[in-house]
């Protein structure tokens, strides 16, 4: 049984600002600390945290991005999730929808609920405030 997490952040940025925070491999090193590579077309290569995480991008579009993602720690026979990013405009910041799909377990849940605040927009928020993006 596969498991799904949808989540909700607002950041205050533009949409056009907050995608190049998802998918610029500099700026994901300065906001996240490790080394990224993200090749912005369908089936390009993506990696994170000094490629704790590896995927492939699926979609990318002005507002909307699609990877699998794929932890180290996962064994060989489980499947990548597929993490969505939905960005909407409101008020000139950004509300993001967050759609992490095909979780292969409960815990794995629950562990990425707490990981996307304190590793992923957590630290893009301090970003943003940091330097005044």
């Amino acid at each position: 049984m596969a498991y799904e997490l949808t989540l909700e952040y607002y950041l205050p940025v533009p949409p056009e600002k907050m995608m190049q925070l998802l998918t610029e491999p500099e700026l994901i090193k300065a906001w996240g600390g490790g080394d990224a590579v993200l090749i912005k077309e369908p089936g390009g290569d993506f990696r994170m945290f000094d490629s704790w995480v590896k995927g492939e991008v699926k979609s990318i579009s002005d507002k909307e991005l699609v990877y699998t993602w794929k932890p180290a720690e996962w064994r060989e026979d489980i499947a990548a999730s597929e993490v969505k990013y939905i960005l909407t405009e409101e008020n000139g910041s950004t509300k993001i929808d967050l759609i992490h799909s095909n979780l292969p377990s409960e815990d794995e849940k629950e562990k990425h609920e707490a990981g996307w605040h304190e590793f992923f927009f957590g630290p893009i928020e301090e970003y943003i405030l940091k330097h005044n993006v």
